[in-house]
């Protein structure tokens, strides 16, 4: 099989997923993204038979992705995929098309309608830009003074990015989220991610616990892939204040480096037994 990684640089990730290949006797070519060049009217990556999209530049990924896909060629994850996941708006709408519990949000066009739906909200609410990773450039909002001064920076700013308010419900959770990992129609590992700030990514300094995929959580993890499209994906969830549990995000570039030894579960393992059954067109 012809298989070819696209990716920003080699992380821990990628290192465990390319000896993950190794073992399996499978030889990957890697592809730099910061390289590589397509011409729309010569497919020069027909040898393959999947490639595997590691992108860290959400533009970058996006647009190879549609650029293989529309050449016919099998991709982890899909163009659609990336396009849903990568837009935090997008996301919301695929979850609440499907039924999948989600936290309420509200989108706004402009500073004043924004302030408007915010006050109908209430406070807290949370703002986030539409396209973002890693927990940044989050707000939480607690009162119309802030507000006031978060839309106006945002008006400034000026950027795409920055033109459409999203405004999700703040989640009065434990000190801590969930993020489960999906591999095509199986939920294999969760994770707790505990932190005192209200945001627990553990690229911001939350700390990994295994957290047991009950049904309730594999039911919901799976939900939640579906609507996006499938894949190979991650799963961002939310315990409310009554128990229930609400899908806050679904990333498709997952990072995995702290759940392996968290979970037990040989994620690179598995996502790469995933890969080549695409690759065969099994999956």
């Amino acid at each position: 099989m012809n298989i070819a990684i696209l990716l920003s640089r080699v992380r821990v990730e990628e290192k465990l997923l390319l000896k993950a290949f190794e073992k399996r006797g499978q030889q990957v070519d890697i592809i730099d993204d910061r390289k590589v060049v397509f011409d729309l009217h010569q497919n020069g990556w027909q040898q393959y038979d999947v490639v595997v999209e590691r992108c860290v530049n959400h533009s970058r990924a996006l647009y190879a992705l549609r650029i293989l896909n529309d050449w016919g060629i099998r991709t982890v994850n899909s163009y659609p995929v990336a396009l849903i996941c990568g837009n935090k708006l997008e996301t919301s709408s695929a979850l609440v098309r499907d039924g999948v519990p989600s936290p309420a949000c509200k989108i706004a066009f402009t500073p004043e309608s924004a302030l408007e739906a915010i006050e109908e909200m209430g406070y807290p609410v949370v703002l986030k830009p539409a396209i973002g990773s890693w927990g940044r450039l989050l707000s939480k909002v607690n009162d119309r003074e802030a507000a006031e001064s978060l839309l106006e920076h945002k008006q400034i700013l000026g950027s795409y990015n920055h033109s459409i308010f999203y405004i999700q419900e703040y989640i009065h959770k434990p000190a801590r989220d969930i993020r489960s990992f999906v591999v095509g129609d199986e939920t294999i590992a969760a994770i707790y991610r505990y932190s005192d700030h209200w945001i627990t990514n553990t690229a911001r300094g939350g700390k990994a616990e295994n957290c047991p995929v009950t049904p309730e959580i594999n039911e919901l993890s799976l939900a939640a892939a579906n609507a996006v499209g499938g894949g190979v994906v991650a799963v961002d969830i939310l315990e409310t204040q009554d128990g229930r549990f609400v899908v806050n995000e679904v990333n498709y570039t997952m990072e995995f480096r702290n759940s392996i030894d968290t979970t037990g579960v040989n994620i690179p393992d598995v996502v790469v037994d995933y890969i080549l059954k695409v690759g065969r067109g099994e999956a």
